[in-house]
């Protein structure tokens, strides 16, 4: 099912319905696609958003004044075909089950997603960014089918959690977080997002639009991701995730340590990865005051020539 809205300059948003199939029966998920049409794209970009928002918030921020806020626009008019969605459990993918939406369900959830990018536009494989527990949920989901992702981008990454500010200050409640299957979500609790690692990274008309877009629709959201990532880690193997990496850490991002994502870096088999540290930037980089830069060094690896040369066996 596909709706239609016309966007500024010649981008056009699609929004798209699809059924995720359950135990309980089909579930329906949103997925939001932007593009220019009629012209072949450079490739196919899908966005997996994190724990604590759902997908426009995340990946199609519209900012007065500010059109390169939105990831998707930007790429979009890089020639991209630019796709997101919301995960059960969030936003307008909330369905009627009372589920926790882990790490694996997330995985599953893009499994839906790509498999009716298949069939609705012929999309064999994607270019994958993922942020915060969406990193983790898009690295899961390219452990288990390498064939679909291209090239795998994972923001604000975390592996075992080890050296975990965030991580620490967040196990503190994890009996709270066990003891139901959301969490309110509030203006204080998304304001505290861009405050805890540094505050002033991010402008303030970006920080109120975003609060703004965020509970326009959500004022709760699962606790599976928070489970795992308290809990569980680490969920994902690196040594099995074969497709070309871009690891992207803020500077001042505190979910993850240097040395964790270092040691997950070292383990990637395939030679074709990269690890960017992107200056004064915290967490949730595509709303930060460097942006730009984020998106940039983005590109460039969504953007890279495949070698001509690999070795000899």
């Amino acid at each position: 099912m596909i709706g239609v809205v016309e966007q500024a300059v010649d981008i056009v948003g699609q929004e798209h319905w699809v059924s995720k199939r359950t135990p309980d029966g089909d579930v329906r998920l949103f997925a939001w696609r932007k593009r220019i049409p009629r012209q072949a794209p450079r490739g196919t970009i899908l966005f997996v958003h994190g724990s604590s928002m759902g997908s426009i918030p995340s990946f199609d921020l519209q900012v007065p004044g500010r059109p390169s806020v939105s990831a998707m626009d930007y790429f979009a008019r890089l020639g991209y075909d630019t796709w997101t969605f919301d995960h059960e459990g969030y936003r307008r993918s909330r369905g009627d089950r009372d589920v926790t939406a882990d790490i694996a369900m997330g995985a599953d959830d893009i499994l839906a997603i790509t498999d009716y990018m298949r069939a609705e536009a012929g999309v064999e494989n994607v270019l994958m960014y993922g942020v915060s527990s969406g990193a983790l949920r898009a690295a899961l989901f390219a452990q288990r089918h390498p064939r679909r992702v291209q090239r795998l981008a994972l923001d604000a990454f975390v592996w075992t959690g080890d050296g975990s500010r965030t991580l620490e200050q967040r196990r503190k409640r994890l009996a709270e977080f066990e003891a139901s299957s959301r969490r309110p979500i509030d203006r204080a609790f998304l304001l505290s997002i861009f405050t805890r690692d540094h505050p002033g990274s991010a402008d303030d008309d970006v920080i109120e639009a975003f609060i703004e877009t965020v509970l326009a629709y959500e004022d709760s959201v699962p606790n599976g991701t928070y489970v795992d990532m308290c809990r569980n880690l680490p969920v994902v193997d690196p040594n099995l995730i074969n497709v070309p990496v871009m690891i992207l850490r803020g500077q001042y991002d505190g979910i993850a340590s240097f040395d964790d994502l270092v040691e997950f870096f070292k383990r990637l088999p395939n030679p074709d990865k990269h690890f960017a540290v992107l200056p004064g930037v915290a967490h949730g980089s595509f709303t930060q005051k460097n942006h730009e830069t984020v998106k940039h060094i983005l590109a460039d690896f969504f953007s890279q020539p495949e070698p001509v040369y690999v070795g000899e066996e």
